[in-house]
Parts: C-alpha cells; structure tokens; sequence
C-alpha cells in the first residue's frame, strides 16, 4: 500500500511548517473582496454504505456561551444524517467594506452562529425539501480593525479558527473573526463506504463532482494507520502499516490544492485534529464545490471577487472491532466501555440490535437506551 512520504514529517511540526508555506497572492484589484469558507460535514456509514440517521446534536456542547443557539437545538433531541460542522466565512479587503451575507440550507437546519444573525427555520427543520436560511446584513469588514474579540474563561476549539490573516468583521455591536454557523440536515454526500468482516473498505460515488483524494485513517488504541487514496472509487484494503505520524500535513495540503489559504488550512487541521483522529475508522476527502453551493448557497452582497469553498466530509465507518466490543459491552452493561464511542454510540448501537438474535435483542436495546441516556444526562454550562 502506498504510505505518502509526507507522512514522513514529524507531526508536531506540521503547523510550523504550514504556516511556512507562501501564502497565494490576495487580488490585484484595489477593490478586491476575497471571501474564504471552511467547515466539516459528518456522518456515520450505514451497512449499505449511505449516511445513517442520528441524533448530531449529542453531548454537551463545545462553543462558547456567547454563541447563538436555535430554539431547535436541544439536548441531542434533534436527529439527522449529516452534522454540518463549524463553517466560517473569512474576508479579506483592502479597506473597510459594507456587505450582507446570507446562507441557506436545504434539507436542513441552523443550529448555532456568531454574531448575531437573522435566521429563518421550518418547523420540520432536517425534513426533506426543508430550508433553512441565516442572514448577516450591513457586516463592516475592516481590515487591520480592532481585535476585541469575546472570550470567555476555559479552552474552545472555536478560538482556534481565529488564526488567520483575515479581517476582522462586525455585525451590529459584536466582532469576531469569521462569520460562523453550524447545522444539522439531510442530504446525500458523494462517497458511500461499507467495510465487511475482513476489515475491506468499498468505496463508491454516488453524487455530483470530481473527487481527487481520500484519506482513509483508523486510530486502534493509540495504533495510528492512515494512507491516501488516488481514485474514489474501489476496494481498499485496510492495512496501512502502523505508523506514529498523524495525517494532518495530507490534509493540510488537501485544503490549501483547494483554494484555503495556508493559514487557514492550518486553522481548520488544528480545530478538528482531536476530533478527526480520535479512536475509531474513517474517511476524509474534500467535498465536490457544486455539492457545497447545492446544498448551501451563498450570496454575498455586493459580490466577491473571489470565493473559495472548502468543506471536509469526514464519514464515520464501524468496524468489526467496533461491534463486537459494543455488543460484549452492552451484554456486560458496561457503561465506561460504551462511553468512549460518545455520540456515535446509539447509531452503531443501533444497527447492532438490528442484526441480533431475537433472544438478545430486547436486552441490547434496553441496555443501549440506557447507556445514552446517561451520556446524554449533563448540565448545560450556558444555561445559567
């Protein structure tokens, strides 16, 4: 199997060496407006390899209080295929600008944004033919503004995304970085994956649009494999040799070949790196660019002179391993054992009851009922 040498680089120094990279030339024109946008589309492969149903929304959240939150986002009780993580819209300007920015969202439903934002919902937010839409107007783009950015005490991985070289923006009384907002929906990516019993990942398009590489990456108990697929199509055979190097230059270099710019790239890889190579198999690849503006479309008002788009689909694949511990650790109520596949765990769960004998099937789903329901039983810092 092919284990690309860039691997070969010491991960620790990935971001020194991103951050490295010549940025590309912003716009030649004095009125230029450069507008760049990144986010993350997860899900869960089912067993004929489509996005499964599940509740996105699970766990306590990871944002700052001062983020906006929907009237619909309530404690994992809203369920969908695709869990649209953490877009933000960047903007470069060679002087102050006026815009107004609006998304929306078929087959889907703004859960979160910051600032302060119009946002219009259906009451079947992810239900097909649905729309979302959230809209910023009069944002004051000012590069080289003034850094008063809200922080509040602890650690986020939303500050991360801050690390950029793009202008500062302000919507009303509140500034911030970025546009952002998050989602959840229904809708059909572009890769199907299945993997069987003998640990063989097929992989199959199934949408729109040209993709070029997959990443295709398994954490075993701190045992890191990964390697980079060239065709989106086929067998993959899942036996990359174990490696202590982690794929966040591949990725890196995937966002930048996609129009991020290298401090941005740099940005989203160290939002996510936890996330991304937690414990588990999955899949990464970028996300055709008229998949994005199908399912999200942008209008920036007045228009830009160049947008980029990148969104990383990252597909969550059960494994073998994944089920038999599962289902041991159901049979045992093994609650610590369950815990570690956090909001993943019903889905997965789900499937297994799916597939047990009757004689054990009304104990598996009692015995998964309960254990999400204790996951799921937190208190909510930002509810006061």
């Amino acid at each position: 199997m092919r284990h690309s040498v860039v691997a070969a680089v010491v991960s620790t120094i990935a971001a020194a060496i991103c951050s490295a990279m010549p940025a590309p030339t912003r716009a030649n024109d004095p009125d230029a407006l450069t507008v760049h946008e990144w986010g993350t589309f997860t899900s869960i492969a089912g067993s004929d390899g489509t996005a499964v149903e599940w509740h996105a929304l699970g766990g306590p959240s990871d944002l700052p209080c001062f983020v906006e939150r929907s009237a619909f986002n309530i404690k994992g009780a809203l369920a969908g295929t695709v869990r649209m993580e953490t877009p933000v819209l960047y903007f470069y300007a060679p002087r102050e600008t006026i815009v107004d920015v609006r998304v929306r969202f078929h087959s889907g439903v703004i859960t979160e944004w910051f600032p302060r934002a119009s946002v219009a919902q259906t009451n079947a937010p992810t239900a097909p033919g649905s729309t979302s839409a959230i809209e910023w107007t009069r944002v004051k783009v000012s590069p080289g503004g003034a850094h008063d950015f809200p922080v509040e005490r602890g650690t986020s991985h939303y500050y991360t995304a801050r690390e950029t070289n793009a202008a500062a923006v302000r919507s009303g009384s509140q500034t911030e970085k970025f546009l952002f907002y998050r989602g959840v929906g229904r809708f059909t990516l572009p890769i199907a994956a299945t993997m069987d019993a003998a640990g063989q990942v097929s992989i199959r398009k199934q949408g729109p649009g040209r993709i070029d590489e997959i990443i295709l990456f398994s954490n075993d108990r701190g045992r890191l494999r990964y390697e980079v697929r060239r065709a989106a199509d086929g067998l993959v055979t899942v036996d990359p040799p174990v490696t202590d190097q982690e794929p966040s230059l591949e990725l890196q270099r995937m966002l930048v070949a996609n129009g991020l710019y290298p401090e941005e790239a740099n940005a989203m890889v160290k939002t996510w790196r936890d996330s991304w190579l937690e414990e588990g198999t999955r899949l990464f690849y970028v996300v055709p660019r008229r998949v994005i503006d199908s399912v999200l479309p942008l209008d920036i008002n007045p228009p830009a002179d160049d947008v980029a788009r990148v969104f990383v689909a990252r597909t969550e694949l059960v494994t073998p391993a994944a089920t038999n511990e599962i289902t041991r650790a159901l049979l045992a109520n093994d609650i610590p054992a369950l815990a570690k596949y956090g909001r993943f765990l019903e889905a997965i769960g789900r499937r297994i009851v799916e597939n047990a004998s009757e004689a054990d099937r009304m104990l598996l789903e009692q015995r998964l009922q309960s254990a999400y329901a204790a996951m799921m039983t937190f208190r909510d810092r930002c509810a006061g």
